[in-house]
């Protein structure tokens, strides 16, 4: 199991280390995107190198991070998994680097404790929260920059503060970022006011194959792999998606399933508070939070449905 550190013991591994390499999680999004451009930006700020991994590219709209993305241009001393709450969540394509974690910064109570140590607050909004605090902690100048990449984690892990996770905590962070010169209006336009053509016909596609179940309490969209390449929608338009189902009157639990490229099927599953998503998901070898969560199934999309459909008939009975 990993050693569980504070704020302070965190820093200074980090402190102490060289050539840090940050990984985030396959299927990136704005927080495990975000929090590792932070700390790529506040590390080399303090003369450190480092770099970011990723098994998956880097959604265009994000290329406001100015990330310094990993290519191989050191032999890695130190690796920081962020935002990744199981081995799993890595991919294939980066096995190479993640054999051995030496600290996860993260904020999924579900983590499976893989790294060495870890930095997690299960009561956090986002990752991008526990990485404001370990910056605070060190005295780094919270640059616009840096401001930016932390407001993206935070603002669309918590749905623009409007999911069940957001706190006060959440906004007086916001409202730190804002003051620091995160781009408030750009980025929200960025986010969330603005759909790519591939992201409406994502859409489509998905609405098109809802189905309803337990009365229409569970909602359920799919689409094939060769769906999602046909719409040319990269891992934000598909990850914007993941509400559709839940939104629909009537819905406790909605669910996704996108088919990936070797053939499993990521499921995302969001429910009301009433609802344990994270407990469903557990069941099928996932995690995550009590509202919103996964979970990666193997076999034919009847099976994968069938057992997820058992899962949450489970968990509707006990509502």
């Amino acid at each position: 199991m990993s050693e569980i550190l504070d704020i302070a013991a965190a820093l200074s591994r980090l402190l102490k280390a060289e050539n840090i390499l940050l990984i985030c999680h396959k299927n990136p999004d704005g927080d495990t995107v975000g929090s590792a451009a932070a700390l790529y930006h506040a590390l080399t700020g303090l003369g450190k190198t480092a770099a970011v991994l990723c098994a998956d590219p880097i959604p265009a709209r994000y290329g406001y991070m100015d990330i310094g993305l990993y290519t191989g241009q050191f032999t890695p001393g130190y690796t920081v998994a962020v935002d990744v709450a199981g081995i799993q969540l890595f991919g294939d394509a980066i096995a190479a680097y993640t054999k051995n974690i030496d600290l996860c910064i993260d904020h999924h109570p579900s983590n499976a404790g893989y790294a060495d140590c870890m930095l997690l607050d299960g009561d956090a909004a986002a990752t991008a929260e526990i990485v404001y605090e370990l910056l605070s902690a060190a005295g780094v100048d919270i640059t616009p920059t840096i401001a930016d990449c932390l407001y993206t984690g935070l603002s669309t892990d918590t749905g623009c503060f409007r999911f069940s996770n957001t706190t006060a905590r959440t906004h007086e962070i916001a409202a730190k970022l804002i003051a620091a010169g995160a781009s408030l209006i750009q980025l929200n336009g960025i986010l969330f006011e603005s759909k790519s053509r591939s992201r409406l016909a994502i859409e489509r596609l998905a609405l098109e194959s809802l189905e309803y179940s337990f009365g229409g309490r569970c909602a359920t969209i799919f689409l094939t792999k060769e769906q999602i390449a046909q719409t040319g929608a990269d891992t934000t338009d598909i990850e914007g998606i993941t509400s559709l189902p839940r939104n629909i009157e009537g819905v406790q639990v909605g669910i996704t399933i996108r088919q990936q490229p070797a053939g499993s099927y990521k499921v995302s599953v969001r429910t009301v508070p009433e609802v344990d998503a994270a407990e469903i998901c557990a069941h099928l070898g996932g995690g995550g939070h009590r509202q919103a969560a996964g979970c990666e199934l193997l076999g034919s999309l009847d099976n994968a449905k069938s057992a997820l459909l058992t899962e949450v008939e489970k968990a509707l009975c006990k509502e």
